[in-house]
């Protein structure tokens, strides 16, 4: 697997944009609002390193306990699988645990993606193949 991107949770994804900006950053992708998870996301980039700006834009978002907790912080690393189904059971056996099924993200476009977690690293995130858009 190779690194795609780290997730980073925000509660005001414009400020925080431009906060990455002012360190160099470039914006890569336009603002995506992903209805099914609640969230608005934005991808900025600098010197190879890819960043995802994730914020909750409902109540009932997948990331609003998260932001309760962690507040503006990285929150996951993401990885890009070219063997998506060997990865994720290598990863289970490992022992991951999947917070979910694998679903499509409309930020990245339309692949699937799972998030995992690991009791001695935290959360991480797949995505099936090489995302083409960065």
């Amino acid at each position: 697997m190779k690194v795609h991107h780290v997730g980073y949770l925000v509660k005001k994804i414009e400020k925080a944009a431009v906060a990455f900006e002012a360190l160099g950053y470039t914006r890569i992708s336009r603002l995506t609002a992903d209805e099914d998870r609640g969230i608005d996301i934005l991808f900025l980039k600098k010197d190879g390193y890819v960043i995802e700006l994730v914020s909750p834009n409902r109540t009932d978002s997948i990331v609003s306990g998260l932001i309760k907790t962690y507040k503006n912080s990285p929150y996951h690393i993401c990885y890009a699988s070219d063997r998506f189904e060997e990865d994720l059971a290598g990863l289970e056996a490992g022992g991951y645990i999947r917070m979910g099924e694998p679903a499509r993200a409309v930020a990245i476009e339309g692949k699937r993606v799972v998030f995992l977690m690991s009791p001695v690293l935290g959360m991480i995130e797949v995505i099936e193949g090489i995302p083409d858009c960065f």
